[in-house]
């Protein structure tokens, strides 16, 4: 994690500030599409600043430079930011929100740019309001200033071929769920959806495609109205397969046609809609600030929660079969990944670094039935570097495995029946006593989230302290989240739920079908950090009583590789955590361990990491 010296970048970047009248420049992280993880194409944050994590957000005055970045990156910020940075910690009393620190810059009549299509609709307004306020203005910039900066260094937009995902797979045909957003359109007496989100897209059309590393989506957007359907991608990307897939019910459209065309759509639905017909074309909540100027604004769109995003987040009977199944091979590529790194540090007394376990465990996974891929960057950390909540080991630059220290090893794959995200953290010798209480103390809530059951219509956010009980209760907590929804061969972070204190997680309920992430922590800054996270999926439950004539809903785990037993400390667990720890094992047991056949290394560690207590 190695400083980046930005000083001639943002020379460069101030000098065309001038020559284009802006005071302040805004770059977030996010792509034109609002994606989480981006393409490198994209990393325009990551370029002015140095700072590579995936959450954050860069403001530049001629004269200053402040990046914003929540918990799971303080410390990767501190290191990759050279002294023309001010780091704001997030959730840190007394620290300016980025919004905060960009207002409080704008007096005088000051100028604040944005590149339109890489901020929300949303966003841009409420920004535009605050800066106002402060006597500056805020103003759409078309040309994205980093890229001049970047020039021909900057990656080229990817071209990767895009594949169907079959009914086997995905459950529905992609004309049902077209028919069922046509339902919606027509309840909300809209003139069409506007779809924006590239996993939106890729679920709605079946369709799976490789543009931005670990996430299976390819750059497009689509518009659906009552009669037509419209997706907008790169033509040389679709193989004759997927085009029958696709039929003669889809029109196909170049990518950048989309900004043009629905400001022709737009104009010639309301040249020709009477007085009293009041539909505006809908849009989610998440689309650009561009997208929403193109549509012709306030006026002409509704931004919308989006019902693509609602209704993925909803997995059928065949998706979750899928999850069930993927974990279980998940599993036992993860349980002979520790136990042959246990043999390599402790019996063999190997040397190896945190990228050599990270490309063993890929290689493990990548002889799997429906192996399609990594999920995310695995983050293999030992010692110190656990604490670092999203590290990216890096060769030549990471620490060696050290088996008298914690390792924290988060990973994931993606495979054709779905998607997998799993954290356990090891310890292969003598452990101190604050690492087993700080590990029990995750383990308890772990398990108590997974077990409890509550009324439909409860929210994530309202769940979130069942995780931190245990550490609560000792003075501790985490700087993340507790749950984040997960797709079905699609990207590992799925919205709109997820367990946690962020304000989005009040606001829609957990329903049968979604799939979650159940991921307690614990961290000390320059000494160890733990988690232990399992997929969990939301379902019915049985109560004795029913309050309210409410059904109560509950949660199946799909995870299957054991806890650390060197880590627990039993005198902290109850006799029914025991007995449900036990359970759990003799399952993983059961459905992983004929994977090891003639392997009885793995085998054996099985068998001792899933012994009963």
């Amino acid at each position: 994690m190695a400083k980046v010296d930005t000083t001639e970048r943002l020379a460069e970047l101030r000098k065309l500030m001038k020559e284009r009248n802006v005071d302040v420049y805004m770059v977030p992280s996010e792509d034109s599409h609002q994606s989480e993880y981006i393409a490198p194409c994209d990393a325009r944050r990551a370029f002015i600043s140095g700072f590579t994590g995936s959450a954050g957000y860069a403001v530049i005055t001629h004269d200053k430079a402040a990046l914003s970045t929540d918990g799971r990156y303080f410390n990767q910020a501190e290191k990759q930011l050279d002294g023309n940075w001010e780091l704001l910690k997030q959730g840190i009393q007394d620290v300016p929100t980025i919004t905060e620190w960009t207002a409080d810059q704008v007096e005088g009549g000051k100028i604040v740019g944005v590149d339109p299509s890489v901020v929300t609709a949303v966003d841009a307004r409420k920004l535009a309001e605050k800066i106002k306020k402060k006597g500056g203005e805020y103003k759409a910039v078309d040309e994205n200033l980093i890229d001049v900066v970047w020039g021909d260094q900057r990656p080229a937009r990817p071209s990767e071929k895009v594949i169907v995902q079959p009914v086997q797979y995905s459950g529905r045909s992609f004309n049902d769920k077209i028919e069922d957003l046509r339902k919606e359109l027509e309840k909300k007496k809209s003139l069409g959806f506007v779809v924006s989100m590239l996993d939106e897209a890729a679920w709605l059309f079946n369709l799976r495609g490789s543009d931005i590393p670990y996430n299976p989506v390819f750059f497009s957007y689509a518009v659906v109205t009552p009669t037509e359907v419209t997706l907008y991608v790169d033509e040389s990307k679709l193989p004759q397969d997927v085009k029958d897939h696709l039929g003669d019910k889809v029109t196909i459209r170049p990518y950048e046609a989309i900004f043009q065309d629905v400001t022709s759509l737009s104009k010639k639905a309301f040249e020709t809609r009477g007085e009293t017909d009041t539909r505006k074309f809908l849009t989610s909540n998440r689309a650009s600030w561009a997208l929403s100027k193109a549509l012709g604004g306030e006026d002409k769109v509704e931004e919308v929660r989006s019902y693509v995003g609602d209704a993925k987040a909803v997995k059928n009977e065949v998706e979750l079969e899928g999850m069930r199944q993927c974990h279980v091979r998940d599993g036992a590529a993860l349980s002979e990944y520790f136990a042959w790194l246990e043999d390599q540090l402790v019996s063999k007394k190997a040397t190896l670094d945190e990228v050599d376990g990270a490309d063993k465990l890929e290689s493990i996974r990548s002889k799997h039935e429906k192996f399609m891929g990594l999920s995310f960057d695995t983050i293999s950390s030992t010692g110190a570097n656990a604490a670092v909540i999203h590290y990216k080991p890096e060769k030549g630059e990471c620490a060696v495995i050290d088996p008298k220290a914690i390792y924290l090893c988060d990973s994931g794959a993606q495979y054709r029946d779905g998607t997998t995200d799993t954290t356990r953290t090891l310890h292969f010798t003598e452990p101190t006593e604050m690492e087993r209480t700080a590990y029990t103390l995750v383990l308890k809530g772990n398990i108590a989230l997974e077990r409890v059951k509550f009324p439909k219509g409860t929210t994530g956010f309202a769940l979130d302290s069942l995780a931190r009980q245990f550490l609560w209760a000792e003075g501790l907590d985490y700087r993340h989240g507790t749950g984040h929804g997960v797709g079905s061969f699609l990207n590992v972070h799925e919205g709109p739920i997820g367990i946690g204190t962020r304000v989005q997680y009040s606001e829609v309920s957990l329903a049968v079908g979604n799939v979650i992430s159940d991921e307690p922590g614990y961290y000390e800054d320059g000494k160890f950090g733990i988690r232990i996270e399992n997929m969990i999926m939301v379902r019915e439950v049985e109560t004795k009583h029913k309050f309210g004539d409410k059904p109560y809903l509950g949660f199946e785990h799909v995870t299957m590789t054991p806890h650390c037993r060197n880590l627990v400390d039993m005198s902290l667990l109850t006799e029914d955590e025991k007995s449900f720890i036990n359970e759990y094992h003799q399952e993983v047991f059961e459905k992983t361990s004929k994977y090891f056949e003639g392997d009885n290394l793995t085998l054996e560690w099985l068998k001792r990491e899933t012994a009963s207590y």
